[in-house]
């Protein structure tokens, strides 16, 4: 088993390494187009709603969970590929069974069936999913779910620049142990704030059912982190019930900055806690209502740090502890679409309206600074105002309110469009605004490099308000190089502003722009795979201490 293991790790670096290699080389060149496979022919049975209509009884169940790559296809028949699919461990077929929401013997929904899809191709030990029905006889239908595994074993580095800063990390991951879907990780990384040595373990799916487990240690720096929690989550939209606990403590270096350059810094020592439990009556009508309850904890305190240079003033500690509410309401409508935030793969989007609502109550009696009543609550939902176009609009709000006064209250909203122009190419805009009313100093809202405007240092802006405008051409190619790369394109324009408060954080609060092009890498086969981003950004009009160019280089959960 151990010498197993070491040929897994071996061929993971050696596998990723090449895998790189060969795809940024492949990708600048742009020599050789992808050669599209032809899908299955599909059986000539009803659609699922067909046979919910007819009143259907679902059969025999079979899970046909494949290998990262087909041999039966020339183009996947390689030596490099027959060597993964030889030392991978394959997902069990019992994983995949317990995260179904159908059994045989019940009435066929459709409407499980989308969102068991939807739940498997959440997993990150799963590449593609494709649920069909193979026969139908009187009355009963037979049901296929097709899966195809990931790579899962990652033994890697990642390096990323933004804002003009460097970031990087060296791991050993398993997203998948033996198969089972929980995840190990340990790893070496350094950013700008911190250089840290972290374990995280989790598991979506202990003790054979929906229970989830997550436990994570870092040694940093500047401190240290540790976080827990167990629950059962509303995992499906008909779950009736869910109940959890999570605790976490941070101690770590603060800093504020002016003009990207760290002004001052400060100790923060920081717990969190929750523990609740809700209820439902699942999905009626297309809708889902979910009422929970449960009690909160924050407490945040603050110290100078010998050695570095203080801040003026200190925030003020703050400890709020108490019972709270929350109510959530679902509309279950999701638009199943290609090329938006991936490249060539199946994405689904919510378009149903999505809100939450919290509000819990702080009390000097529950050990609290003082009493207070906390709230929160988000907004989403999603639009077609012409077939094929999507808009996605969200919008957030949470705060205090003690002593007659709103306090550290944070009001964001963001809009999002994809608009498609034929198959490969998509216009994207995004506009997102930000506003605090009496925050504390901690309470910043930052603009630079890492966070939206490409072509400035890192946080380079900030204050209590905040604008960005986003503009994209995407082009998603169909080259698919290796059967391993998928490769896109963008031309960008951010242009942003952060201002306002006591005291503006940046000599310069003016209107900032930049346009750029970028590269995007997404690789198909592997559980740690997101997209990876190559831009380069040029800032417009930037006062004479910018650098006439930002080259970025991140990793980024989407295009």
């Amino acid at each position: 088993m151990s010498a197993l293991i070491v040929r897994r790790l071996r061929f993971a670096a050696r596998m990723r390494l090449c895998m790189l290699a060969l795809a940024l080389a492949q990708a600048l060149a742009l020599l050789v187009p992808c050669v599209a496979r032809a899908q299955e022919p599909s059986a000539a049975l009803p659609s699922f709603a067909q046979l919910e209509a007819a009143g259907a009884v679902i059969g025999e169940i079979r899970i046909i969970n494949r290998d990262i790559f087909d041999l039966e296809n020339p183009d996947e028949n390689k030596l490099l590929f027959r060597w993964a699919n030889a030392l991978h461990i394959q997902t069990r077929v019992d994983v995949i069974r317990r995260a179904l929401l159908f059994r045989s013997g019940e009435p066929l929904s459709a409407s499980r069936i989308d969102e068991t899809e939807r739940v498997l191709r959440s997993f990150r030990q799963l590449y593609d999913v494709h649920v069909r029905a193979v026969a139908y006889r009187d009355g009963v239908v037979d049901i296929e779910v097709h899966t195809r595994d990931t790579w899962t074993l990652d033994l890697g580095f990642s390096l990323s620049r933004a804002g003009g800063a460097n970031a990087g990390s060296i791991r050993l991951s398993d997203y998948s142990v033996a198969g089972t879907g929980a995840a190990l990780s340990y790893g070496r990384s350094k950013n700008v704030d911190r250089s840290s040595t972290e374990f995280q373990f989790n598991d979506d799916h202990a003790f054979g059912g929906w229970t989830a487990l997550s436990y994570s240690h870092a040694k940093n720096s500047d401190g240290s982190r540790d976080a827990a929690s167990i629950a059962q989550p509303f995992y499906a939209l008909d779950t009736r019930w869910a109940a959890g606990v999570s605790a976490s403590s941070d101690d770590r270096i603060d800093a504020f900055y002016k003009s990207g350059v760290i002004e001052s810094q400060y100790r923060t020592r920081q717990q969190l806690g929750e523990a609740y439990a809700g209820w439902s009556q699942g999905r009626v009508d297309g809708w889902v209502q979910r009422y929970s309850i449960g009690v909160s904890l924050q407490d945040n305190a603050y110290a100078f740090e010998p050695g570095l240079v203080a801040p003026a003033q200190l925030p003020i500690d703050e400890k709020l502890q108490g019972p709270f509410l929350r109510f959530e309401v679902i509309e279950d409508r999701f638009l199943k679409q290609r090329n938006r935030n991936l490249i060539d793969r199946t994405e689904f989007v919510a378009i149903g309206l999505a809100s939450t609502v919290q509000l819990g109550r702080a009390l000097a009696a529950f050990g609290s600074t003082r009493d207070a009543w906390l709230y929160s609550a988000t907004l989403a939902r999603g639009f077609e105002p012409v077939a094929d176009h999507t808009l996605l609009a969200s919008a957030a709000l949470s705060g205090q309110y003690t002593m007659g006064q709103v306090r550290r209250q944070h009001l964001g909203a963001l809009g999002q469009y994809y608009l498609p122009q034929d198959k490969r190419w998509l216009f994207y805009a995004a506009a997102a605004g930000d506003t605090l009313t009496n925050p504390d100093p901690t309470d910043e809202l930052l603009l630079g490099g890492d966070n939206g405007l490409r072509g400035y240092p890192l946080r380079y802006q900030s204050g209590t308000r905040r604008v960005l405008l986003t503009l994209e051409e995407r082009l998603y190619t169909d080259l698919y190089y290796f059967q391993l790369f998928r490769i896109g394109a963008a031309a960008f324009f951010d242009r942003g502003r952060a201002w306002g408060g006591a005291v503006e954080n940046s000599e310069n609060s003016d209107w900032l722009s930049d346009v750029g092009l970028g590269l995007r890498l997404f690789n198909t086969r592997a559980a740690f795979s997101n997209v990876l981003h190559i831009d380069l950004a040029f800032p417009i009009g930037a006062p004479a201490d910018i650098k006439k160019v930002q080259f970025l280089f991140k990793v980024k959960a989407s295009f």
